[in-house]
C-alpha cells in the first residue's frame, strides 16, 4: 500500500465540492468534521479499541477523518500500514448511511471503492461484507394516521414504491442497540434535518428529525457524542420544546459551536436560525464551552446552557448580561398580552369579505388587504373587537445578516376591526393613547433585542416575546429611557445597536 493513500486519493477533494451543495440533508465540509474531531481527547486515536459510529452518512467525511487520525495513532502500535488500516476499517470504524446513494459515496470516500469487496478497496472484505461497515438498509415508515410513528413523515409524501428512496432513516426506526451489537466510544455525524409533514410545505412547517437522531444516539450512551444540527432547538418550536429542555439540562455538553449564519459554516446554504455542533462527554458534568460565531467574529464563554428564570438558550455572552439586568426586576412580559394565533377564528386564507364598507360590517386586515367582514364570520374575542388593539405580523422574515429588524412594522388598530392569522393582536386596550405608547414601546432596539432572544425562524408566536418586560404605557418609550432603567452600560447598548435595525412606524395596512 503506498505511504502516500490518502494524499494521492482524495486530492482534489470531492468531498468540498459537495459540501458547497444545497440540500435539505447538507453535505459537511472536511473543515468542519476536523473542527469536530478535534474536540475530542485525542488519545483515542491512539487507541486501537476505540470504536466510532456515523450513524447517518452521506460523504463518509467523519469516517475518514478519523481513519487518518487513526493511521498515525497507531503507527507504533501496529507497523504494517496495510495490517493497520485492514485494523481500522474492519474494527474501528462504523457507518449506516441515509440513502443507497449515500452508501456508494460514504464508501468511495472510506475505502476507495463503492464495494470494499473489490481489489480496489483500502480493506478487503470477503463477499459477504460487500458493504464493509457501512450498511444500507431500506427501511419501511410505520404508518399510523396518515404519518409515521417513528419519525411523523407524511404517508402522503413518502408512502413509495421500491424504486423510490423512503426516507426512513435505518438508526430512527429501530431499537439501536440490535444495530451493530457493540458499544461504541464516539458517535458523530450531521443528521438529516427534517421532513415533510404534508401541512404544506418546507422549512418551518416540515417536521424536524435531527433531534431524534441526538436522542438515539444518547440511548447508547457513547463516551463521546458529537453532532452538527440547526440551531433552532435553542428557543424550541415545532417538536422541539421536550428537547429543548433535553439539552440545556444537560450539564455533560461540554462545547457548543454556534453559527448563527449557516453559510459561513455550509457555504451557499441557507438554514434559518443557523447551526451548531455540540460535544457530549458521558464522563463529565462542568460548564459548557461555548463558541458563537458571527460576520467571521467569534466570542468565546464558559458557562451553563439554561440561564436562571428563562427556558432557552441564550446564543450572546452579552445579551446573557442584559437578559440578568432586565430578569432581576422581575416584571410581568410582554407575552401576556399578545394574543394566539387566528386572533379571531380566521385563517390567513379566509376571503369571505368585502372590499367595501357596508351596514354592520367590520374592518378586517387580511394578507395584504384590507375589507369589511360580516360580525358573524368572527368566532372568537369578539369583546377585543370594540377596543383599541395592536396588530404585528405573526410570520416576519429578518434574514441572516446583523443588524435587522426582528419583527414587521406593528400598526394601530382601531375600534371595530378585526384580521386573519397573517396578524396577531397585542392587547386589547381602552384607549388610543396606551395604544399608541406600545407602539412606541416596539419600535425601540431594545424591545426588539429582547424578542430577538427567542425568535429564530420567521414565525413569531406569542412566546417569542416572553424575554419582553411590560411598561407602564400611560407614557411612550425611547431606548434612551429603557437603557436607564434597566442600567445598560454603553458597551451592552453599542451590542443591542449592532444588533438592530431601526423602525419607522407607519401606514395602517403593513403592507
Amino acid at each position: 500500500m503506498s505511504e502516500g493513500l490518502f494524499e494521492n486519493v482524495y486530492n482534489p477533494d470531492v468531498l468540498s465540492c459537495l459540501a458547497n451543495l444545497s440540500s435539505d440533508e447538507v453535505f459537511t465540509p472536511p473543515s468542519i468534521a476536523n473542527a469536530m474531531l478535534d474536540m475530542l481527547p485525542q488519545e483515542l486515536f491512539s487507541n486501537p479499541d476505540t470504536k466510532i459510529l456515523d450513524p447517518a452518512c452521506k460523504s463518509g467525511v467523519f469516517l475518514r477523518e478519523a481513519a487518518k487520525r487513526l493511521d498515525k495513532g497507531l503507527e507504533s502500535q501496529i507497523p504494517d500500514r496495510e495490517q493497520r488500516m485492514d485494523h481500522i476499517f474492519k474494527k474501528q470504524l462504523f457507518g449506516i448511511a441515509i440513502t443507497e446513494l449515500t452508501s456508494l459515496i460514504s464508501r468511495r470516500s472510506v475505502y476507495c471503492s463503492a464495494y470494499p469487496n473489490s481489489k480496489y478497496s483500502v480493506a478487503r472484505f470477503d463477499d459477504e461484507h460487500a458493504d464493509g461497515n457501512i450498511r444500507f438498509k431500506r427501511i419501511d415508515h410505520l404508518w399510523k394516521d396518515g404519518k409515521c410513528s417513528w419519525c411523523g413523515a407524511a404517508q402522503t409524501q413518502y408512502d413509495r414504491s421500491a424504486d423510490n428512496e423512503t426516507h426512513a432513516y435505518e438508526f430512527i426506526h429501530c431499537n439501536p442497540e440490535e444495530l451493530y451489537g457493540m458499544k461504541f466510544d464516539v458517535i458523530i455525524s450531521n443528521p438529516p434535518y427534517q421532513l415533510s409533514d404534508g401541512s404544506g410545505g418546507q422549512g418551518s412547517s416540515a417536521t424536524p428529525i435531527y433531534q431524534k437522531f441526538v436522542l438515539q444516539a444518547k440511548k447508547l450512551n457513547p463516551r463521546f457524542l458529537s453532532m452538527i444540527i440547526p440551531s433552532r432547538w435553542f428557543v424550541g418550536g415545532k417538536g422541539l420544546d421536550e428537547f429543548r429542555d433535553v439539552m440545556l439540562n444537560d450539564k455533560h455538553i461540554t462545547h457548543l459551536v454556534d453559527f448563527q449564519n449557516s453559510s459561513d459554516c455550509f457555504s451557499g446554504v441557507s438554514i434559518k436560525g443557523g447551526v451548531c455542533y455540540f460535544l457530549r462527554e458521558r464522563d463529565k458534568e462542568q460548564k459548557c464551552h461555548i463558541v458563537s460565531i458571527r460576520a467571521n467574529q467569534s466570542e468565546e464563554s464558559d458557562r451553563y446552557l439554561l440561564e436562571d428564570n428563562c427556558d432557552v438558550f441564550i446564543r450572546w455572552e452579552k445579551a446573557v448580561d442584559i437578559f440578568r439586568k432586565v430578569s432581576a426586576c422581575k416584571e410581568k412580559t410582554f407575552d401576556s398580552i399578545v394574543s394566539t394565533r387566528k386572533p379571531f377564528g380566521l385563517s390567513s386564507t379566509f376571503s369571505k369579505f368585502s372590499k367595501s364598507e357596508f351596514d354592520g360590517s367590520i374592518k378586517i386586515y387580511a394578507n395584504k388587504s384590507i375589507g369589511y367582514v360580516d360580525s358573524k364570520e368572527i368566532t372568537q374575542n369578539i369583546s377585543a373587537i370594540s377596543k383599541y388593539k395592536v396588530y404585528i405580523s405573526f410570520a416576519y422574515g429578518a434574514g441572516e445578516d446583523f443588524p435587522h429588524q426582528i419583527v414587521n412594522k406593528p400598526f394601530f388598530g382601531d375600534r371595530n376591526t378585526c384580521c386573519t392569522e397573517t396578524y396577531l393582536v397585542i392587547g386589547p386596550f381602552d384607549s388610543s393613547n396606551a395604544t399608541n405608547n406600545v407602539l412606541s414601546y416596539i419600535k425601540t432596539k431594545f424591545f426588539r433585542f429582547m424578542v430577538l432572544l427567542r425568535k429564530s425562524t420567521q414565525n413569531a408566536t406569542a412566546k417569542v416575546y416572553a424575554s419582553v418586560p411590560m411598561q407602564d404605557f400611560s407614557k411612550p418609550w425611547t431606548d434612551e429611557e429603557l437603557s436607564a432603567k434597566y442600567n445598560l452600560t454603553q458597551e451592552e447598548i453599542d451590542f443591542i445597536e449592532s444588533m438592530i435595525k431601526p423602525m419607522e412606524l407607519g401606514g395602517d395596512d403593513n403592507g
